[in-house]
């Protein structure tokens, strides 16, 4: 009986590459870090993370984030809390 068992995953080339480039640093194969998704599936019963349909509110707000509108830079952690308090 097999050990283990192969399964074929389709994903365009930029997510993969992407994705290859942050998991080489963490030094974990794709092959691993799939077992470990499968692996949070199984432990939480679902997909361990929330998965869902953006609001009208939260969807323009990203499209305008992605498209560099409406952004705010401060210098430091500092200045962030202190514009959040006041």
């Amino acid at each position: 009986m097999s050990s283990s068992t192969m399964i074929h995953v389709r994903v365009d080339p930029e997510t993969k590459s992407k994705a290859k480039g942050i998991l080489d640093e963490l030094n974990i194969s794709l092959s691993e870090a799939f077992k470990l998704y499968l692996k949070q599936i199984i432990l939480h019963k679902g997909i361990p993370f929330e998965v869902k349909i953006p609001t009208a509110l939260t969807d323009r707000t990203l499209r305008k984030s992605e498209a560099g509108q409406g952004l705010h830079r401060v210098s430091g952690v500092d200045e962030l809390f202190q514009e959040l308090n006041d």
